[in-house]
């Protein structure tokens, strides 16, 4: 099988189920946030190595990230088969992104860092950067994000922390579940 093949056959499908930004069948208007709050405003600085599972049209995926984050900047390393895929770099005002030549399209580096912040940042931060229709409710570890009412995604916190630990974040719009198992590798 040659590389491309097997590139395709087996990371493609993944990628795109993790952020796919693919219109829903319902045609409603898009439910993206376009969330993008400075790094400092985290409050602390991280670093986290990640595994993540993504669950989509009756399929499960697997990728690494290795995530750091301080008050000038956010960089994640998205890992498949220990090949890098995609990279990106935040400084509060720019997001770049390095994409692997066979990621497509669909992935896109503002989606990952918008489900980065939803699960990470404060909810305070977060709702004071909301625009108008959005709302984020907190309670009992659990987070959800609403646009005029309709739920758009529900992030849980079975350990009760957002790093460290485990993360679910399932989006109802765009219909997939990212489950991230985080370990901390330096505070």
């Amino acid at each position: 099988m040659s590389y491309r093949t097997w590139f395709g056959a087996t990371l493609l499908p993944l990628l795109l189920a993790a952020c796919a930004t693919a219109t829903p069948p319902d045609m409603r208007p898009s439910a993206r946030l376009q969330l993008h709050l400075s790094p400092a405003a985290l409050g602390q600085s991280i670093s986290l190595q990640q595994h993540l599972t993504v669950e989509r049209a009756g399929r499960t995926d697997q990728l690494d990230t290795a995530l750091e984050i301080d008050a000038d900047h956010l960089d994640l390393v998205g890992l498949a088969f220990g090949q890098r895929v995609m990279s990106l770099h935040y400084d509060g005002r720019q997001l770049q992104v390095w994409r692997h030549p066979m990621l497509p399209s669909q992935v896109q580096g503002e989606d990952v860092l918008q489900d980065v912040q939803l699960t990470l940042w404060p909810a305070d931060a977060i709702r004071q950067a909301l625009p108008e229709g959005w709302e984020l409710r907190e309670s009992n570890g659990q987070r959800t994000l609403l646009l005029r009412d309709e739920t758009i995604a529900v992030i849980d916190y079975p350990d009760h922390k957002a790093w460290g630990g485990k993360v679910i974040l399932e989006n109802l719009r765009y219909r997939y579940k990212l489950t991230i198992q985080s370990v901390v590798t330096s505070d």
